[in-house]
C-alpha cells in the first residue's frame, strides 16, 4: 500500500485521532482503539509477539478516560509513520501508515480485514 496521511489532527475533545489519506479515505480511530494497538514491543509482549497487522481485540477496547488512554502529543517519524506520547508517559509504539490504515475502525475497512 502506498497511501500517505494528507492531514493528521487530534480532536482531544471527541478522543479521536483523524487521518484524511491520500486516496479521500478519512479514518476517525478512538484514542481507546489506538492506546489498545499500541505496536510497541512492550505493550505486544515482547517481540516475539510484534506484528505489522493490528490486534483484532483492540477494536472491542474500552479503556476508561484515564491518562492511559488520553493523547498528549503526536510527532512524525521520518515520512512513514507517527508516535504518540500517552498523559501516563507511555511513547514507544511508532504506528507507521500501513498500520494506521489497517487499523482504521471504519465499517468498509473492517469488513476487508474480516
Amino acid at each position: 500500500m502506498n497511501l500517505k496521511p494528507v492531514n493528521i489532527t487530534a480532536d482531544r475533545t471527541a478522543a479521536t485521532l483523524i487521518i484524511r489519506w491520500s486516496d479521500g479515505h478519512e479514518s476517525r480511530y478512538p484514542f481507546a482503539v489506538l492506546r489498545a494497538a499500541c505496536p510497541c514491543a512492550e505493550c505486544r509482549g515482547g517481540h516475539a509477539n510484534m506484528s505489522a497487522q493490528p490486534d483484532p481485540q483492540a477494536f472491542e477496547a474500552l479503556l476508561e478516560d484515564t491518562p492511559a488512554n488520553r493523547l498528549k502529543n503526536v510527532e512524525a517519524v521520518g515520512s512513514y509513520a507517527i508516535t504518540i506520547e500517552w498523559e501516563d508517559g507511555h511513547h514507544f509504539g511508532i504506528y507507521n501508515w500501513d498500520y494506521l490504515r489497517a487499523l482504521c475502525p471504519c465499517p468498509i475497512c473492517r469488513g476487508k480485514a474480516e
